[in-house]
């Protein structure tokens, strides 16, 4: 991986109180003139991630940002399941992730650099918010922003990564260090007839942890073998 978002200096580290939101946040916006408290939140964890989403795409929507959600809300917005994993992710291009991290500060988010190199963080509402440069170690382009798809996220529309990109992404990513199956499955069994398969397989060659995820994809019958195995 590549140098990270090191033009986000750290304003505030995670889980800093006191985070303030509001809706009209926009230029010249700071922290100082939000609302006394911030917005109630639903006690549910899912909806809170939801919320976190909306509220940060809506701010990279109003400056214009080229970006794509992505993750599980990301799968959630294509018809997956609304059990959410533990963020919410966005892509950008490498060379976005100033402007980006100006505008979610300009918003009253906490924006701060990880030790990982390929990403920035912000908390929104309470929950983690990450900013990724680089999918299964390759750089987040226009080409694949540009695939992305405009959905409604709980009534807020905005661009989400093309189903096909999202499985290979995550897919990719699997490594003997990472291999968490089970948070994937859901995903692809959800996303199945809207994923280009073969292209998927294309992009992974012939890595053992894909591979070894998709023989369980074919074996429960989520996908069929390539067309070589085929009778």
């Amino acid at each position: 991986m590549t140098g990270s978002g090191g033009d986000a200096a750290p304003a505030r580290r995670a889980g800093s109180p006191d985070l303030r939101l509001a809706a009209g946040a926009g230029p010249g916006w700071s922290v100082s003139d939000a609302p006394p408290q911030a917005p109630h939140l639903p006690g549910d964890r899912n909806q809170a991630i939801l919320e976190a989403a909306k509220q940060v795409g809506t701010l990279l929507k109003r400056k214009g940002h080229a970006f794509a959600l992505a993750g599980s809300v990301a799968a959630y917005a294509h018809g997956g399941s609304e059990n959410l994993q533990h963020d919410v992710d966005f892509c950008v291009r490498r060379e976005d992730s100033e402007a980006v991290a100006e505008t979610l500060r300009e918003g009253g988010l906490t924006v701060y650099e990880p030790p990982e190199d390929w990403l920035i963080k912000a908390k929104c509402f309470g929950q983690d918010v990450d900013i990724i440069f680089e999918l299964a170690h390759q750089p987040v382009g226009l080409e694949m922003l540009s695939r992305a798809e405009e959905l409604s996220v709980e009534s807020v529309r905005m661009p989400v990564l093309a189903p096909t990109d999202l499985l290979w992404g995550l897919i990719a990513a699997f490594s003997e260090h990472h291999c968490d199956f089970g948070a994937v499955l859901p995903i692809a069994r959800a996303l199945r007839e809207k994923v280009d398969w073969e292209r998927v397989r294309r992009a992974c060659g012939d890595e053992p942890m894909p591979a070894a995820f998709f023989f369980l994809l074919e074996r429960l019958d989520v996908i069929a073998p390539p067309k070589e195995q085929q009778p």
